[in-house]
Order: C-alpha cells, then sequence, then structure tokens
C-alpha cells in the first residue's frame, strides 16, 4: 500500500514571531524555519506503517517556496522514500493545497493519505477535511490511534464526551492528533544521504491548479502586552484595588 503524507513549511515553534514594521505579515528574514510538528506526527505514522509491513511506499508532497525543499530533505532523512515539491512562491491556501493534493492523489493512486490535522501558522485545520470532500474518501479526522488492514483503516479520535472510533474503507483520508505518537529524529547518516536524494519539482501550473484568492490578509499585528499580576495582603486590598485601580466594583 501507498500511503502519501503531506509536509508543510512552517516557523519553528520555538522562534519568537516578529511582525514586519508596515504590519503586512510576518517578518520572515533569518527565520528559522522547520517542518510543521502535526506533519511530523504524519510522517512517523507513514514510517511506522511501513515498519510494520503495511507500506510499502511512503511519498511525501509539500506546496510551498523553494525553501519547503529543506523540509521535504527531512522527511525522507526520517524515511519516506520519496518527494514531490510543487512550487509556489504565492501565499496557498488551505484550498489550494487540497485541490493540488487532489491531482496528486488521482497520480499516484495512494492508499491512504496522512496529513497533520492543522499548521501551526495558519492554524486554519481544514486541508485534510477539503480533500475528502474534493477525492470522495472517507475521512478520518483528529487521530489519536491508528490500526489499518487490507481494507480498513480504523481510526480512533478524541471527542469531547471521550473517544470514537470510526471504520473506514480504504483510501482513506486521516488528520494527525498530538497523542498520535512520539516523532523521531533523524540521524547524522540519513540527513547526509538525504541531501543527495532527487525531489520532484513541480509547478502550479503542471499540475492544472490556479490559485484562487478566497482570503486577504489585510494586517498582522502582535498581541498586546499583558501588565504584570500583583501580590495582596489579604482581603480588604484586594477590594480597593478592584474598586480603585481596576475599577470593576
Amino acid at each position: 500500500m501507498k500511503v502519501l503524507v503531506g509536509v508543510k513549511r512552517v516557523i519553528d515553534y520555538n522562534v519568537q514571531v516578529r511582525v514586519r514594521p508596515d504590519n503586512t505579515d510576518v517578518d520572515l528574514t533569518h527565520t528559522k524555519m522547520a517542518m510543521n510538528p502535526f506533519c511530523e506526527i504524519a510522517v512517523e505514522e507513514a514510517i511506522r506503517l511501513k515498519e510494520k509491513g503495511i507500506a510499502t511506499e511512503i511519498v511525501a508532497v509539500s506546496v510551498g517556496p523553494k525553501g519547503a525543499q529543506e523540509q521535504l530533505r527531512t522527511a525522507m532523512a526520517l524515511g519516506v522514500d520519496r518527494a514531490l515539491h510543487i512550487e509556489s512562491e504565492e501565499r496557498v491556501d488551505s484550498l489550494d493545497v487540497a485541490r493540488v493534493m487532489e491531482k496528486i492523489v488521482e497520480e499516484e493512486q495512494p492508499g491512504l493519505v496522512i496529513l497533520g490535522k492543522q499548521a501551526i501558522d495558519s492554524d486554519n485545520n481544514q486541508t485534510g477535511q477539503m480533500l475528502a470532500a474534493l477525492t470522495g474518501m472517507g475521512q478520518g479526522t483528529f487521530a489519536s490511534e491508528l490500526a489499518v488492514d487490507d481494507e480498513h483503516v480504523t481510526v480512533t479520535r478524541e471527542v469531547d464526551g471521550g473517544h470514537q472510533t470510526l471504520s473506514l474503507r480504504l483510501p482513506a483520508v486521516v488528520t494527525t492528533d498530538l497523542r498520535l505518537n512520539e516523532p523521531r529524529h533523524a540521524r547524522l547518516p540519513d540527513i547526509m544521504k538525504a541531501k543527495k536524494k532527487p525531489i520532484d519539482t513541480r509547478s502550479l501550473e503542471s499540475l492544472g491548479v490556479e490559485i484562487d484568492r478566497h482570503l486577504t490578509l489585510e494586517r498582522v499585528e502582535t498581541p498586546a502586552e499583558r501588565n504584570g499580576g500583583v501580590k495582596v495582603g489579604s482581603v480588604s486590598e484586594l477590594v480597593e484595588k478592584l474598586k480603585h485601580e481596576a475599577k470593576v466594583l
């Protein structure tokens, strides 16, 4: 069974995000980039399926700028067999990515598509659901457990009331939650080998996909700074501050 996984390039979650002085976007100058953490979980799950003998080939796909090849090479260092880079220097939204993935699904005919449930930059949580709708495949979102047999994938997902278990006929789309697995780290020899592996790079035009602006980014601002709290010595002092300083009483 072939497994298709999505990989997105995002700002490293350890980095303090900066906003451009004109508030038009986030400043990416000299900013460390990394694979989206939920995509790391998707890649790890695909590799585990291959280690179990369930998956025969893993193909990683990324839609984004030229720099996204760095994250694809990371995926190959971890154990992905092939990488497809759909290059676009323009901003792409969830529906654009889903349409690209639809074309790749038609070409590759995977038995299972695994995507991170959301990206930590846009935080939309939409691409997996949109891809399932476009391809007509069943979907299991927020997967915390995954089991695959010859014809079905069983997905356990966390819901407000506990856990829900779904059985989906393959091919299917699954999106990963944090508790699904703990991603491994790539070994240095594998990282060096991945640098020499070819990446199939294509344009959006070659797939017949045109970017359709559904969203317009108007302004980006840093969150307002919050004042630190203070300790009070008594209830009467607390009431006094609420009355005269906070003015909420």
